[in-house]
């Protein structure tokens, strides 16, 4: 059974929230241990498009981190590598190359989401820490063998959904474990995105061709025809994809199950359509999910709904909001809002005071806050790299990382459940404990 909250004037006493100001999310110096040049981690990119050069920059900036080696299946990425990283940069199409180096500790694995459970495995066999983009899996039936291979290798594997380790996730669940919502019964997420050109409509090099593509290694075993359309926007695809739900959702699961403790829903149903981009994509841009959270030791039951849109006209935003039976939290990964019900009692400063006022029957007393902002101090570095930092510290010995293949997997699962509903319109019932369907 989980443990009830601890009273309002508990919260309001431990927080000290007495005033209006916006309070301030501590920012970390991380890692906090020295590294000198005879302990840098030294690691290999593989997947080098979009999100893999950003993830290596970011691990870069961390410091004591070495980028030795990089793959990609397109030729073109590799010289920009070697470009940005310098010449002698190893670099290759075969990512089995970077893994049989005796010189990396850790691999970045950044590839569209069909190749995220062979690599992962085959990296953590290969005695390799591993940072893996979300999702953490391309379909319900490979979580256990990325689990397994966690396990087996006792290496560090995380699981890139950076905003978990931001200020605003920790702040947020530093306050509902204080009560300052009293107890969570409902929760919602929305993430939007409006481009011109369409969303996850990436830039097609006027080179690509099977000639600087490694097509057949992209299918992964399947055949078709090639088609730079499908290599360069995989995300519109099935095969090599996970829909709006894999790449968007999966990060606000991240950030419940990490703030509640949750190990997830045990019931998902997702609804939407392809409302504007018919552009030969196969996933919606418009989707709904809604899910079950049942009661379990770390939380009371409660439910969840989730939006995306990428059809959005206002420019979109993002956000999760926790309400609970005293209060709601907006949590973004560098601010979070409080809003509180008024409340009839008064605060134990207030309660002395009042024995000194008029004792005329209506007057009026002084009110708590309704609304606290706690923001990120300035030059806060970040969600991502406070996820990179938290990585290599743990690969170093440090603290273990939250978001590791389990974890991760409970995240994923609810995701890629969702694609399951909208594609066979019915619930999908998940034992989130066991992590199995039922």
């Amino acid at each position: 059974m989980h443990s009830g909250p601890v009273s309002r004037r508990t919260f309001l006493k431990a927080a000290g929230l007495a005033g209006t100001a916006p309070a301030v999310l501590l920012g970390r110096s991380q890692p906090t241990q020295a590294v000198s040049a005879n302990d840098s981690i030294q690691i290999g990119l593989i997947g080098a498009g979009g999100m893999g050069m950003a993830d290596a920059r970011t691990a870069l900036s961390v410091g004591g981190v070495k980028l030795i080696a990089a793959c990609d299946l397109y030729d073109g990425r590799l010289a920009l590598a070697k470009k940005e990283w310098g010449e002698d940069l190893f670099t290759t199409r075969d990512y089995r190359e970077v893994l049989a180096r005796g010189d990396i500790d850790a691999v970045i694995v950044g590839t569209p989401d069909h190749w995220h459970q062979q690599i992962s495995m085959d990296a953590l066999l290969s005695r390799k820490a591993v940072y893996c983009e979300k999702p953490m899996v391309h379909s319900l039936d490979e979580g256990r063998s990325v689990i397994e291979a966690q396990q087996k290798s006792g290496k560090v594997f995380t699981v890139g959904s950076q905003g978990l380790s931001s200020l605003g996730n920790e702040k947020a669940k530093e306050l509902l474990a204080e009560g300052a919502i009293g107890t969570l019964n409902y929760a919602e997420g929305f993430w939007a995105r409006h481009s011109p050109v369409g969303a996850w409509q990436y830039p097609i090099p006027e080179d690509a061709s099977e000639e600087n593509v490694d097509w057949e290694r992209f299918l992964k075993g399947k055949k078709k025809p090639f088609d730079a359309m499908r290599f360069f926007r995989w995300r519109n695809y099935l095969d090599y994809g996970t829909g709006m739900s894999g790449d968007l959702f999966v990060h606000l699961f991240s950030s419940l199950h990490f703030i509640t403790g949750s190990p997830g829903p045990n019931k998902i149903y997702a609804a939407g359509g392809l409302r504007y981009w018919k552009d030969g994509r196969e996933v919606p841009d418009i989707l709904i999910g809604v899910f079950d959270y049942p009661e379990c030791e770390q939380h009371a039951g409660f439910n969840l709904s989730l939006r995306c849109n990428f059809v959005d006209g206002t420019s979109g935003s993002t956000y999760l909001k926790l309400v609970g039976n005293e209060g709601s939290m907006d949590v973004l990964w560098d601010e979070v809002i409080l809003r509180r019900n008024k409340s009839p009692e008064l605060d134990e400063f207030a309660r002395e005071k009042a024995k000194e006022a008029p004792s005329y029957q209506d007057r009026k007393r002084m009110l708590p806050p309704e609304e606290i902002a706690f923001r990120a101090e300035q030059d806060y570095k970040g969600a991502h790299y406070d996820h990179f930092a938290n990585f290599f510290s743990a690969v170093r010995g440090g603290k273990p990382v939250v978001e590791d293949a389990v974890f991760g997997f409970r995240a994923a699962a609810p995701a890629l459940a969702c694609n399951d509903s909208y594609s066979r319109n019915e619930i999908v019932h998940w034992n989130p404990v066991a992590m199995k369907r039922i």
